[in-house]
């Protein structure tokens, strides 16, 4: 019987813990589908509690109260997108029903369990049932009822976790987008991983290595949603520095869950942390700073994450704010202006670099759909670009926002080309006239993108049924602007479609850029079908080298 826990024990509870769910965050991943399947849960909430971790690591904590704080300061600091904040906030509660005790019995613990989930509730605008806010209430009111029964902090967990997990099994049809996706809640799955991992720690058992390959698990079907089920595009998230330690949070919340929703604040004395859903996260960082100052943000576009995930490919998070702020820390080397304008292009494949630097971009940023670079790389490129101003071409949808965060942190003038695709950007660059006023520049190339089109084939990575398509895995996919146009087994089908779609629009320019799964000889029957279709369009067909995509095309 384990009476009670001290500082080091709690210490080495949250360590197994966040060992734990480093192990199982790709399978917390696949699982994640709310409020919009953005597959980043098990991510964020590893990354949240390995703050805590790392923190823990460093202090002396020898008591339980100040291991709970310490573990809560870092976790409100740390926490990544809506699952990483409630976590945080369960911890955040704990601490304060933990505060200036030496040590925790299993009533204490399991008070202070509620104390977390009622810091949740509190802080989440709209709770929604069947999510991880339902589990740990659940557990938690287990957990004070079996310290009435037997106070014992292993009996008490372990209580908590099997009820939790009765729970978890339950959430799949307490929720219609869990339901719809065949799919247990992902916050609840990975706070409960947390909580085994402490109980396992309590009990002795070895830290778990987390090098390991983690089976594959149920995934969620992300094909089955569409990205006009999405209210509120943009996942923002933002830190702000308190003027007065005790302001009154309640004018921003009211003002947030009014243009917004999956609305969660967390705060400590200095700061607080701000997580919502909104069209608009401009204004939510504008009123945000009636309350102090305005330290770290970021904004996803979760539309765009979800359209990718539908089509079958995997979406990295852009979350990465400490690493935004250790190099604005630590400084970038800047280029001196030689020139007014300059030019950074973001894309993947040696071939497309070639086609961006032939147009007369002054740097490139590897990246594309399954490596979306962060705001950190996109900075560090800016100030290489010896010029006044520099324009950034994100070429992809994913990238876009990471590219607007730029504007006002670089030493020189950020303007960002809306490009959301590689032929948009070339067409961007194909209308460049240096000789404009930047604003004016933009107009051009922003108006110039207006006459593209982009089809593209990949592959599907998983079965579905989407948009009336009866999709296996391995099949091939067109996507034109984004949507899916068809599958078949045979690429060559798809390419059919898509030149007799061009032939339709009387394109006068086509150009294909082929992957580097495709042969040169591939390339070539391809070009040899566009040609028979699109007699009256100027073809080009060149390498692009990109991965995930065998054909970019461009039609114009």
């Amino acid at each position: 019987m384990i009476h009670s826990i001290d500082g080091i024990q709690f210490k080495r509870m949250v360590l197994h813990g966040s060992a734990a769910i480093a192990l199982q965050k790709q399978q917390i991943n696949d699982l994640n589908v709310f409020p919009v399947p953005d597959g980043d849960t098990g991510t964020n909430m590893s990354l949240t509690i390995a703050t805590a971790a790392a923190e823990l690591k460093k202090a002396d904590a020898q008591s339980v109260g100040q291991a709970a704080s310490t573990t809560a300061g870092a976790l409100l600091r740390g926490a990544r997108g809506n699952s990483g904040v409630i976590l945080s906030l369960l911890f955040r509660g704990l601490s304060k029903a933990l505060k200036g005790r030496e040590t925790a019995d299993a009533v204490q613990l399991a008070a202070a369990m509620q104390e977390g989930v009622a810091s949740a509730y509190g802080a989440v605008m709209k709770p929604a049932e069947g999510t991880v806010l339902t589990v740990s209430r659940l557990a938690a009111k287990r957990a004070v009822e079996a310290a009435e029964e037997n106070n014992d902090v292993e009996y008490v967990l372990a209580e908590a976790l099997r009820v939790g997990y009765e729970v978890l099994a339950q959430t799949t049809d307490m929720n219609p987008v869990l339901k719809k996706a065949r799919v247990v809640d992902a916050g609840g799955k990975g706070y409960l991983v947390i909580l085994e991992g402490m109980l396992s720690a309590l009990r002795g058992e070895p830290m778990p290595e987390v090098s390991e390959e983690a089976p594959k698990q149920e995934k969620a079907d992300f094909n089955a949603f569409s990205s006009e089920e999405i209210t509120f595009a943009f996942d923002t998230v933002f830190i702000v520095r308190k003027d007065d330690p005790e302001v009154n949070l309640t004018p921003l919340r009211d003002y947030l869950n009014s243009i917004g929703d999956s609305l969660v604040i967390g705060e400590d004395d200095e700061a607080f942390k701000v997580h919502v859903h909104t069209n608009i996260p401009g204004s939510a960082l504008t009123e945000a700073q009636k309350f102090g100052t305005l330290e770290l943000a970021k904004i996803e576009n979760m539309r765009t994450q979800q359209e990718d995930l539908a089509a079958g490919k995997h979406v990295q998070s852009v979350d990465d704010l400490e690493e935004v702020e250790e190099a604005l820390e630590s400084g970038t080397a800047k280029a001196a202006p030689e020139k007014r304008c300059g030019f950074l292009a973001v894309c993947a494949g040696e071939g497309l670099s070639e086609v961006f630097r032939d147009l007369g971009v002054d740097g490139v940023i590897s990246g594309g759909q399954t490596m979306n670079p962060s705001t950190e790389s996109i900075l560090r490129e800016i100030e290489k670009v010896p010029a006044e101003t520099v324009f950034v071409l994100p070429n992809n949808k994913n990238i876009i926002m990471a590219a607007q965060q730029c504007v006002g942190l670089a030493s020189k003038e950020v303007v960002v080309v809306p490009t959301e695709t590689i032929p948009q950007g070339v067409t961007a660059m194909m209308n460049v006239e240096p000789e404009l006023e930047p604003q004016e520049l933009l107009e051009v190339m922003t108006g110039a993108i207006r006459n593209v089109s982009t089809a593209q084939i990949t592959y599907a990575a998983r079965n579905s049924d989407f948009d009336g398509f009866a999709i296996n895995e391995g099949d091939y996919l067109a996507l034109l602007e984004g949507k899916l146009f068809g599958t078949d087994r045979d690429i060559a089908a798809l390419l059919e479609k898509l030149a007799g779609k061009a032939a339709e629009r009387n394109a006068e320019f086509v150009t294909l850029f082929y992957g580097e799964d495709v042969t040169e000889e591939q390339a070539g029957e391809a070009e040899a079908l566009f040609s028979r279709l699109c007699p009256g369009a100027e073809l080009s067909v060149l390498p692009g080298g990109q991965p995930v995509y065998y054909y970019i095309v461009s039609i114009e």
